[in-house]
């Protein structure tokens, strides 16, 4: 896949942990014309800016050597099976696979009949052949334990090679290739087939896990359905592939299916499950003009509805980039394992040859004993399971999370997140429903309260904005008409205003711009204050003049009830050790009478301006993370250390949000901080027990306790047991 500015995307298939992702890189920055390189190891893919043609296929070639099958990746979004097609496939013309190493074809088949597990059973039957006729053989049989590893080490030998001219001489297959030959040398014939058995046995239970792990990444594309009834103009249906349908196109979904796009309901009323997408597990009833998503399903009733996001672009297909791209990004602890990892190999290397040289030398070791015990250090040295330690937790975790409606971006954020030691809230569609109604309308003396409704309805006409929403349904329960409104302009959180029939220039706006412009609310004053302190937000509609006093022209009060599940979010949020405390553009008594109601401090009358300010304010005591729906929200989303985006939310917020809650609940904000700490743990038990491991092989085996094939199981054993307790993850429950 290619972009006009050079950009190209490949699939590269094999790849298991953090090493191999490394692997990769350093081969592909050492080819003139390739730059920008971005490796992603859940979601296979390789990304890079391509100066030509040759570049590229010098690119295909080197990651090809190094063992990894390569191919143009194809859009995730194009439907369940996104990405496993076989069109350009490069793959290298031996499969005996060795650690990476892919055939194509391996991704549709069960793990036993891979390339990896091809060679498992040919080296198993080549060690468990040689011990069999050594029992029967009378003589010397060495020699078989020798062929065995010999013919062994060829696919391991060759791609070692390849890894160190692509720039990575210090591989994992380096290492198992130096200490096997090295074990013939001194006569350890038997345990060197042991350890090159024992290898690529742990290299194939890490092809497995890491399959698992990418499973819930290919879940989430097996969603999409991959057909679509779409409705030809004369009302009959025909049967096309979901990935065909476009914007404006009406498609039939039955009771029973799947929704195939994005969309909005033309003709019907249903129950839609959106427990696949979303994790709600009570079914929405939806009808005509409300919007569905892709990827649910329709429990009872036939509906019509239009396309209006193509397959690239729905629900799904983003949910699915946002994964892809989160696996890819890095967590802090992640950056500092994989610099750590770096000087651990050579490290370890030194203190191999250390114990070669020295053992012998100062504590009276034969220096068969010192190669024998060097050799097993050398084994001890991969780094692979503590590179493999933290993105394994992430991927489980963003998974996990991704599969119940918590979307976040990245290793950063999620670690993040559960880090947090205040969360602020913004009210109005975050801690209240978004859903405003009009309780009052106090008109002017002089004036009707039609006629302020009317005008304000006017005003609003066209704003997204929830109170506009709210003011134009309840000049419609009234029967009014809005006229037509021209030069409309708005001050954010302050006041829209426009000129509407008879060349009025009108605005609606907080108490808090009437009084900066000079509005003089008279009479009504106290009835703002008792509106206020009741909860309700108050608009001042007034008349602007031009060159002359304003004037007013009545109150419109306006209710947002707190969402059913905010209080209950807040007291589990107090319960997991972080404060909470709400920043609103509303006025001071409305935002004390919801926040009273909540348990919850309130900071009131902001502009976009004084948030930012706010948040600033609360960093300086720690991690802050801002929750908000709407364009207001951006700024304060991004200025905070991790921005969450409730999932009705603006596109806007949604894309400067680092995580966002698919359902409209509170709640998902302490599930995301109990996520993100169920992960930091589960990294924890993975570095411990890496290193750890590690470490107690090393002492024993430099004590003369343990040999070759246990050493092996420091590194490889080590990988497997954090890949599986990472895959634990996949799991979790809130609350769990």
């Amino acid at each position: 896949m290619a972009d006009m500015d050079g950009r190209r995307e490949w699939r590269v298939e094999g790849m298991d942990c953090a090493s191999c992702v490394a692997k990769v890189t350093a081969a592909a920055e050492r080819i003139p014309g390739i730059s920008a390189i971005e490796v992603n190891l859940m979601a296979e893919r390789l990304g890079a800016t391509v100066a030509d043609d040759a570049a590229a296929a010098a690119l295909e070639r080197q990651v090809a050597a190094l063992g990894y099958a390569m191919r143009p990746a194809q859009d995730p979004a194009a439907g369940a099976e996104g990405g496993h097609g076989h069109d350009g496939a490069q793959a290298p013309a031996d499969h005996s696979h060795a650690h990476g190493e892919e055939d194509p074809r391996d991704a549709e088949r069960p793990w036993w009949r891979t390339g990896k597990a091809l060679l498992v059973w040919t080296l198993g039957a080549l060690v468990g052949g040689a011990w069999l006729l050594s029992l029967a053989l009378p003589a010397e049989h060495d020699w078989l334990f020798v062929a065995a590893t010999l013919l062994a080490l060829v696919p391991f030998g060759r791609r070692a090679l390849a890894l160190a001219r692509a720039g990575s001489p210090f591989s994992i297959e380096t290492l198992m290739c130096t200490a096997a030959l090295g074990a013939l040398v001194i006569g350890a014939a038997e345990e060197a087939a042991v350890v090159v058995l024992l290898f690529a046995v742990g290299e194939l239970l890490e092809n497995v896990a890491a399959g698992r792990a990418r499973a819930g990444i290919r879940a989430l594309a097996a969603l999409m359905p991959r057909t679509a009834r779409r409705l030809r103009p004369d009302g009959t249906a025909e049967e096309v592939p979901a990935a065909a349908l476009r914007l404006g196109d009406e498609v039939l979904v039955r009771p029973g299916d799947r929704v195939p796009c994005d969309g909005a309901i033309l003709e019907g009323r249903s129950a839609l499950d959106e427990s696949p997408v979303t994790g709600e597990s009570v079914p929405v009833a939806r009808g005509p003009g409300e919007a569905v998503v892709a990827g649910s399903v329709n429990a009872d009733g036939a509906l019509r509805i239009r396309v209006t996001a193509a397959a690239s672009d729905n629900t799904i297909a983003r949910i699915i980039r946002l994964v892809e791209e989160a696996t890819a990004s890095r967590a802090p602890t992640q950056r500092f394992i994989e610099g750590f990892s770096r000087w651990w190999t050579p490290a370890a290397m030194a203190v191999s040859l250390a114990v070669i040289l020295l053992g012998p030398l100062l504590l009276g070791w034969d220096w068969q004993t010192g190669v024998y015990r060097g050799l097993a250090v050398l084994l001890i040295a991969c780094p692979c399971a503590l590179v493999i330690s933290v993105p394994a937790a992430m991927a489980s975790g963003l998974s996990a999370g991704a599969r119940r409606g918590l979307l976040v971006k990245g290793g950063a954020a999620l670690e993040a997140i559960g880090q947090a030691r205040t969360v602020a809230f913004d009210k109005t569609g975050t801690l209240t429903a978004g859903r405003p109604r009009v309780t009052a309308v106090l008109p002017a003396p002089g004036r009707s309260a039609d006629e302020v409704l009317a005008l304000a309805a006017a005003v609003e006409g066209g704003s997204a904005h929830p109170l506009a929403r709210a003011i134009l349904a309840g000049a419609a329960e009234r029967g009014l008409s809005p006229g037509p409104a021209r030069d409309q302009s708005a001050l954010p959180g302050r006041a829209v205003l426009a000129t509407v029939a008879g060349g009025i220039r009108v605005a609606v706006g907080s108490p808090r711009h009437a009084a900066e412009t000079g509005v003089a609310l008279g009479a009504l004053a106290p009835e703002l204050a008792r509106l206020e302190g009741e909860g309700n937000t108050v608009a001042v509609v007034s008349h602007m003049p031009e060159g002359a006093a304003p004037v007013l022209l009545g109150l419109l009060a306006l209710r947002d009830e707190p969402r059913e599940d905010a209080a209950a979010a807040i007291a589990a949020l107090r319960a997991q050790g972080v404060a909470a405390v709400m920043l609103t553009g509303d006025n001071a008594r409305t935002g004390a009478a919801i926040a009273a109601g909540l348990g919850l401090e309130a900071r009131a009358e902001l502009l976009p301006a004084d948030k930012l300010r706010e948040i600033a304010a609360l960093k300086a005591a720690g991690p802050v993370a801002m929750v908000g729906d709407g364009i207001n929200d951006a700024p304060a989303l991004a200025a905070a250390t991790v921005g969450i985006a409730m999932g009705g939310g603006t596109d806007v917020a949604l894309e400067a949000a680092d995580a966002a809650v698919l359902r409209d609940r509170v709640a998902g904000v302490p599930e995301l901080v109990g996520l993100s700490r169920a992960t930091m743990a589960t990294v924890r038990q993975n570095v411990a027990v890496a290193i750890g491991l590690k470490l107690v092989f090393l002492v024993t085996t430099v004590l003369g306790v343990t040999g070759l094939w246990p050493a092996i199981l420091a590194d490889t054993g080590a990988t497997v047991l954090v890949t599986l307790n990472a895959l634990r993850l996949l799991r979790w429950t809130p609350g769990a």
